[in-house]
């Protein structure tokens, strides 16, 4: 099964024509194919004085947005725990 799923993630991915740049790098470009909604930029391979790197591709703008939804989430849970009292009764000791 986890060789089936691995063989299935390696065919998914869609690797690009290498192009050298003027300073003598290597530039190999990395998408998946993500079903519907087409290829989606993985990252490229740096390949430069016999020496290969890895750049991920990273849209800060979606985590960005993670952040601020998971902020707007949090003081909406804080707010209404403030707001909203327990459903027992208060249990309060006169002396």
């Amino acid at each position: 099964m986890v060789n089936q799923t691995q063989a299935n993630a390696a065919a998914a991915r869609i690797y690009g024509e290498p192009y050298e740049t003027t300073d003598g790098t290597t530039v190999l470009t990395v998408t998946r194919f993500r079903g519907i909604r087409g290829p989606a930029p993985v990252g490229i391979f740096v390949v430069h004085g016999g020496t290969v790197s890895w750049e991920p591709a990273v849209d800060g703008t979606r985590v960005a947005l993670l952040g601020e939804f998971i902020g707007l989430a949090a003081a909406v849970i804080a707010t209404l725990a403030v707001l909203r009292r327990p459903p027992w009764p208060d249990l309060v000791q006169k002396v």
